[in-house]
């Protein structure tokens, strides 16, 4: 049974920082959830767990490509939450081009530009799949899609779409790919309800999500075909970046259908 000084379980642990993920082009899923939509996907490489959780999900150890039985300390050590459910596996990372996830011609996309708020991101990630996207773009200086809070944040979600990193100046790419571009803006001329009212957002769409602290740079915003804020009806003075990613997804998501 590996320990945390097993040298498996050493290289697997250096898979928490960027570095070692990028050069490796492996990262980790944490949990039973991550892990069963990992194996769905092809995408694990080796499954981690105690006796216990083995034991536990038998249905996911025995699809396992390659199984390492680990003791509780070495399963903490590669565990990123506090409370770890069992399970960890070393995954192959999965990152589309961009010009092979547009020539699918998905209805819609949602960009996540220079978003470094990892929770955030991995939320997007999850609502825009549950919105029905089949691309998500994390553009720019944006976090990590393969960092380990935006991988549980995507609760599997990072195994159901197209991942695509890319520059910062997408628009003209998704402009040539027959989608509409809309840049989220708290003082945007458009409004959500407005749009959803006159049947703009059936058309295919990608939605322009920038961080809640600097908003969406500003060559986005010009460049999009328009500048569209959520409407806010009470006394709120706005809403966080995952709401408001929400509400315009599910606009699109309702129009489309």
């Amino acid at each position: 049974m590996f320990t945390p000084r097993t040298p498996r379980i050493v290289a697997a642990r250096r898979l928490q920082r960027r570095r070692d993920r990028d050069q490796s082009g492996r990262f980790l899923a944490e949990g039973p959830q991550a892990v069963r939509e990992a194996l769905a996907a092809g995408a694990v490489i080796e499954l981690f767990g105690t006796p216990a959780a083995l034991d536990r999900h038998a249905e996911l150890a025995a699809q396992a490509p390659e199984l390492s039985p680990v003791t509780d300390d070495a399963l903490a050590a590669l565990a990123e939450t506090v409370h770890p459910q069992g399970l960890v596996a070393v995954c192959e990372q999965n990152d589309v081009p961009i010009g092979e996830a547009l020539a699918k011609n998905p209805r819609l996309v949602a960009v996540v530009a220079e978003v470094r708020d990892p929770g955030n991101a991995g939320t997007v990630l999850r609502t825009a799949d549950a919105a029905g996207a089949g691309v998500v773009i994390f553009a720019g200086d944006a976090v990590d899609p393969y960092n380990g809070k935006c991988v549980r944040s995507s609760a599997g979600s990072l195994f159901h779409v197209d991942v695509v990193r890319s520059p910062l100046s997408v628009v003209e790419l998704l402009q040539d790919s027959g989608l509409q571009v809309l840049a989220t803006s708290g003082t945007g001329e458009d409004d959500v309800d407005s749009l959803l009212d006159g049947g703009q957002l059936a058309s295919p769409t990608a939605w322009l999500f920038g961080s809640e602290a600097h908003g969406l740079p500003e060559d986005l915003l010009r460049g999009a075909d328009r500048r569209v804020r959520v409407p806010i009806y009470g006394g709120a003075e706005s809403l966080n970046l995952a709401a408001a990613a929400a509400v315009c997804l599910y606009a699109s998501a309702r129009a489309q259908r």
